[in-house]
């Protein structure tokens, strides 16, 4: 633990899926210095700051997207910039999922054939109730372009959730939905976690989503500090 900032010590108790040390990254200006963070089964991390504070980088960092500058992630207990691309690949396709801000579904499929996909390469089947639960099962026959922002965004939670990762890290999951059904969306992602004792590490700018995690951090002047 880096010693000016004791306030990123993990909750006791519990498995640790993920482990950051002194974590340091710049483009053409620092974003952050010396973060340390960990989290456990059955955890909900949220990070809030301004935009172009660094929320998206450290969470690109955490989920295997982006080697940091500086410093080591260990996620499921392996270092996952020391492994190889394939097994790289492994994590990410079996153990990890990822809800970007900006969907990244395929266009040119339907909503169904994008959680096929998923669930193809990660071995699951997809999850009828799920799509029930997110107000999505009668549109899954209609192309991803006929959907309105929020639908996708619905779409690539439940292409998430249905193959079953151990971790899920989410960049503004709700920025296209509006209170109720971000509830309603966030609510399975919660409930997904707790069933699977896995963990969420979510960055917001909506601070009622973020207060609904078990640890809330403000990313601000390089630093990592828990506010929660």
């Amino acid at each position: 633990m880096h010693p000016s900032d004791p306030s990123v010590s993990p909750s006791p108790g519990g498995v640790e899926l993920l482990r950051a040390e002194e974590l340091s990254h710049a483009f053409d200006y620092p974003l952050f210095d010396h973060i340390d963070l960990t989290i456990r089964e059955n955890e909900k991390v949220a990070v809030i700051g301004v935009s172009g504070s660094g929320k998206s980088t450290l969470l690109h960092i955490l989920a295997t997207l982006l080697k940091p500058q500086k410093g080591t992630v260990r996620l499921l207990d392996s270092d996952i910039y020391s492994l190889t691309p394939k097994e790289q690949l492994a994590i990410r396709r079996y153990e990890i999922g990822i809800i970007f801000q900006f969907h990244y579904l395929f266009k040119g499929m339907s909503g169904a054939e994008n959680i096929e996909i998923a669930t193809l390469l990660s071995g699951t089947e997809p999850d009828r109730a799920l799509l029930e639960r997110l107000g999505i099962e009668r549109l899954m026959q209609k192309r991803v372009t006929e959907l309105s922002g929020g639908q996708q965004q619905r779409v690539s939670i439940a292409r998430v959730l249905s193959k079953r990762p151990r971790l899920i890290f989410a960049d503004e999951p709700t920025g296209n939905l509006d209170d109720e059904t971000a509830h309603i969306a966030m609510d399975a992602v919660f409930e997904h976690i707790e069933k699977v004792r896995g963990a969420l590490f979510l960055v917001t700018h909506d601070e009622r989503i973020a207060n609904s995690c078990d640890r809330v951090y403000r990313l601000d002047h390089a630093r990592l500090e828990r506010v929660r």
